[in-house]
């Protein structure tokens, strides 16, 4: 609106004239500035219409209605400068719109066919090429009308001249529209309505009147709808129900502009009634009442032209009277040319006050409409079997809620639980109190929990290591006892291991699949009537198994390797027993050499006299200072069992979880791809069929979405259009 800021509406209205130079030129054009400017404000609604758009905002209009003979295609064709057929019945069974240009170019019309219902089906069709002789016009637009009447059939039929006798319908909502650009034509739009009838003949319905009726109603009921009432003069005013109905929708006149017709068949003596109207005396309307004068009947078959016409209807109000009498005020609402002019005012003044309007309630409708399509199940994939989603949370997401990022909480409580299985040797007998055993300090900087949990497994005291050992002796030399105690350790903590990975196996699992079904029903909950989903869960659910078994196995093959006790890691397994041979020996003389060893000081103090004679020792070095121990050959089982646990648990709380990984996580997406096209019947001859079958949405949902899209559609075009507002 800002671009027409300089612009004042009120000037429009004074470039009425009546001057005989203004009646030659039969449109009464405003002036150049004025021009532009209503110019640009009906190009504009044009545009807008051309989108459709009218189906979801109200659009100004000029509407035409009057009685059946009422003259209003004289009027029409007086104002256009064409000619509207007369024969066959269709020239008032439909409404034809019709949208002026005035231009430089040489004269032209383009017909198109109109089907503005809000369904998927609404749609706009050129009807044939663009015509450049007014002779043409006629017939072009008694095939229109006639394509518009008989909806079922194809348009090119009746392009073509095709004959279908009588018509699928009597009346219709859709309309033909004609664009004419030309130089002797004024700015203006406006829509010829079928005329209101009484009674119906041979060949109609009764229903036909209320059809009428009801098909007139809706387009002059809006606030934006110019109503331009034809009245006939030959005919009593009373008994004209157009002037009613305008009446009982604008009942202060506000929208209506009255035309008088017909003139000339006013009987003698009766004039006064109607120059009543002319002077606003009676029933007045705010925009007046207009008089024209068409060629009869008799003119038109002797093949009058549209400049002769004009002429004629000059002659006819400056010498017949009364209205050759009238003042010059009362003067410039006699004439077509008067008419035409103030109808492009009035038009072009409602479309800059609506303007704003237009403009909210097209945001308002784009919000409603894409909320509409927001709230419809998801649109199918145009290749849902190549879906990327899961594929990507397999991979992994940075997101709070990411499949990894849950997870991982399981992997870690499945590393505490085994954790816990290492076995608490206790390096005293068991008269001892154990809650004087020291700290294990030495694995609190590298666990993540501290070696306090040994203290919830039950207590291995050393004599029973020691009684274990002697027993299992064979020909053994005095200071040598059999690995097989120290496997018999190993067994035991390894049997622990099975349960904690099955249950993170069965955690992970119950994850992935609720993951997968949560995937496959936002992808293919909305296709078809669910037959599509189900087979594409069960397809994913067999894929999935058949991962879940294959890990199984993977998990039963890793604790199998387990249960032969080996490590090629030997520097860990040597420092690992070294220090716990160390805190094992240290632990056992609470208050002779060892505690003073194991207090700080004292081992710096050790370790610095031993530096002195030229001794290196680390801290763990000198319990190899303390006496000869009778439990030495059991302290070197415990700290082996318990050396060999550090390597086999932390082996085991990588390899397992890295194995379910591989095996479930990520074997769930090799191969799926031909899986799905495998379970889903996607190889063979009939691929391409089955999968349309699957993709098809159910058909209401089809049917609403195509009508949210075409409406959606629309409305874009039609913000484009607004945002080209400019002079």
């Amino acid at each position: 609106m800002s671009s027409f800021s300089s612009y004042n509406l009120t000037p429009l209205s004074s470039s009425i004239s009546t001057s005989p130079t203004d009646r030659e030129d039969g449109v009464g054009l405003s002036d150049p500035v004025n021009g532009q400017y209503r110019r640009a404000l009906l190009d504009l609604i044009n545009r807008l219409r051309n989108t459709g758009v009218q189906s979801d905002i109200e659009l100004p209009m000029i509407a035409v209605i009057g009685n059946q003979s009422a003259g209003k295609s004289s009027l029409i064709e007086s104002i256009s400068g064409i000619t509207l057929p007369r024969s066959s019945g269709t020239c008032t069974r439909c409404p034809t719109e019709c949208r002026l240009t005035h231009s430089d170019t040489p004269w032209t019309c383009s017909v198109k066919l109109h089907f503005p219902d809000q369904s998927a089906n609404a749609r706009v069709v050129p009807f044939g090429d663009p015509i450049f002789s007014k002779a043409d016009v006629e017939e072009r637009i008694r095939r229109a009308q006639r394509a518009i009447l008989n909806p079922s059939m194809g348009h090119k039929t009746f392009l073509e001249g095709t004959d279908v006798g009588e018509n699928e319908s009597s009346f219709s909502r859709n309309y033909v529209s004609l664009e004419i650009s030309g130089k002797e034509l004024a700015d203006l739009s406006f829509v010829d309505l079928p005329g209101l009838i009484a009674s119906v003949g041979k060949a109609g319905h009764d229903h036909d009147i209320e059809l009428v009726k009801n098909l007139v109603t809706s387009y002059i009921e809006k606030e934006s709808c110019v109503i331009l009432l034809t009245v006939a003069c030959e005919t009593d005013f009373e008994n004209q129900g157009a002037y009613q109905l305008a009446k009982d929708l604008d009942q202060e006149g506000k929208r209506t502009v009255g035309v008088l017709t017909k003139p000339d068949r006013i009987p003698m003596g009766e004039e006064d009634s109607w120059l009543r109207l002319i002077r606003n005396q009676e029933k007045p309307l705010l925009n007046n009442w207009y008089c024209v004068k068409q060629p009869s009947s008799l003119m038109l078959k002797k093949g009058i032209d549209w400049a002769g016409a004009r002429h004629h209807e000059n002659d006819f109000f400056d010498t017949t009277q009364p209205w050759c009498s009238l003042d010059s005020y009362y003067q410039s609402f006699l004439r077509t040319s008067n008419l035409t002019n103030r109808l492009s005012t009035i038009l072009a003044e409602l479309i800059a006050k609506r303007l704003p309007k237009i403009q909210n309630e097209l945001y308002q409708a784009m919000q409603q409409t894409e909320e509409s399509l927001r709230a419809l199940p998801k649109e199918p994939s145009n290749d849902p079997v190549g879906e990327k989603e899961l594929s990507e949370r397999l991979e992994g997401t940075p997101d709070e809620d990411g499949l990894l990022q849950t997870i991982r909480p399981h992997t870690m409580v499945f590393r505490r639980e085994i954790r816990s299985t290492a076995p608490h040797f206790v390096p005293w007998e068991r008269k001892e109190d154990l809650d004087d055993l020291p700290e294990v300090t030495f694995l609190s900087s590298e666990e993540e929990e501290r070696d306090d949990e040994d203290r919830a497994s039950i207590p291995i005291f050393i004599e029973d290591v020691m009684q274990r050992a002697l027993k299992a002796r064979t020909r053994e030399l005095p200071d040598n006892y059999p690995f097989v105690v120290q496997k018999a350790y190993i067994t035991e903590f390894l049997k622990k291991w099975k349960e904690p990975a099955l249950d993170l196996f069965d955690d992970v699992y119950g994850i992935l699949k609720e993951e997968v079904e949560s995937i496959v029903d936002r992808h293919f909950s909305a296709l078809g009537k669910g037959g599509a989903k189900q087979s594409v869960l069960m397809t994913v659910h067999d894929h999935l198994d058949a991962a879940a078994e294959r890990t199984k196995e993977r998990i039963q093959w890793i604790l199998q390797l387990e249960n032969s006790p080996a490590t090629l890691n030997t520097h860990y397994f040597s420092a690992y027993r070294d220090k716990f041979l160390a805190y094992y020996k240290g632990s056992r003389d609470k208050n002779g050499l060892a505690s003073q060893l194991w207090n700080p000081t004292g081992v710096q103090k050790v370790i610095s006299s031993l530096a002195d004679i030229g001794l290196n020792a680390r801290p763990e070095d000198l319990p190899k200072l303390l006496p000869a121990d009778p439990m030495e050959a059991a302290i070197t089982i415990m700290a082996s069992v318990r050396a060999y646990f550090q390597v086999a648990y932390k082996r085991f709380v990588d390899i397992v979880p890295m194995a379910i990984d591989y095996e479930l996580v990520r074997g769930l997406e090799r191969g799926l791809d031909q899986a799905l096209r495998e379970g889903l019947q996607l190889t063979g001859a009939d691929a391409l069929e089955h999968c349309a079958a699957m993709l098809q949405e159910p058909a209401s949902i089809a049917m609403r979405r195509q009508e949210i899209l075409k409406r959606l559609e629309r409305l874009r075009e039609a913000r484009k259009e607004l945002r080209k507002l400019s002079i």
